[in-house]
């Protein structure tokens, strides 16, 4: 009895350590990405791209691993939870890896051509706050900190916000000068896709919650993306 336990347990760890492997990549992805994009180095680009394979990989043996555990060893509560969270934070750190090859896609689209540094400054903030939230989030997944994945869920309003900023300020710059439109659009492409790692990591918020709780948030989660053509017409 012991033995079986022992070897739960170790079954338990190691899958949280795949996680926390994966959290590690998806970091380091989104990273690489917004350095590629600020340089323009399209040989940074496509290393990124043919890491997120590695990315989906990982995700693929977790979530193999994990409903294996599920099949062997039919928990209970708590371990049940803990279990379906790393699936669920799993599929969530893919989907981010996704989005910042999706972003390294985007700088071999923009092909060399010159990219205003002014432009691109608000990206780089965006992204800066991103991933704080990112690596925020995976600290609350490690010691199982709900408030400080609470904390992670509010401050996706700020990055909401910024967006909204930035999507307005990216508009005008094309309004002033049609030669801005190009590198404008890319540039909205790629604010887009760092917006929506936010996303995902108010997802792994709220999945961290459920997992310490077993509870999901009774509110509803705070949004401020205001970036439809209606809130930026005259």
């Amino acid at each position: 009895m012991e033995h079986t336990i022992s070897a739960y347990e170790h079954e338990l760890r190691d899958l949280a350590s795949r996680i926390a492997q994966m959290g590690g990549l998806a970091e380091h992805l989104v990273t690489d990405s917004i350095r590629a994009l600020t340089r323009l180095d399209e040989s940074l680009a496509h290393r990124i791209i043919a890491e997120d394979m590695r990315l989906d990989a990982m995700q693929r043996a977790a979530e193999e691993q994990a409903i294996l555990i599920i099949a062997r060893r039919q928990p209970m509560a708590s371990d049940l939870r803990e279990i379906v969270a790393a699936m669920r934070i799993s599929s969530d750190l893919e989907r981010v890896g996704d989005l910042a090859k999706n972003i390294a896609k985007r700088v071999v689209a923009i092909n060399g051509a010159v990219v205003h540094k002014r432009l691109i400054v608000g990206v780089e903030h965006l992204a800066e706050i991103a991933l704080e939230q990112l690596k925020d989030v995976l600290d609350a997944f490690t010691t199982r900190d709900d408030a400080k994945a609470s904390v992670v869920r509010e401050r996706d309003e700020e990055i909401d916000a910024l967006y909204t900023s930035l999507f307005r300020e990216l508009l005008t710059y094309m309004m002033e000068d049609p030669r801005n439109i190009s590198q404008c659009t890319h540039l909205l492409f790629c604010a887009k896709n760092i917006e929506r790692i936010g996303d995902h990591a108010t997802n792994i918020a709220e999945t961290v919650h459920y997992a310490v709780t077993g509870h999901a948030f009774e509110d509803e989660r705070p949004k401020s993306d205001n970036t439809s053509m209606e809130s930026v017409a005259p």
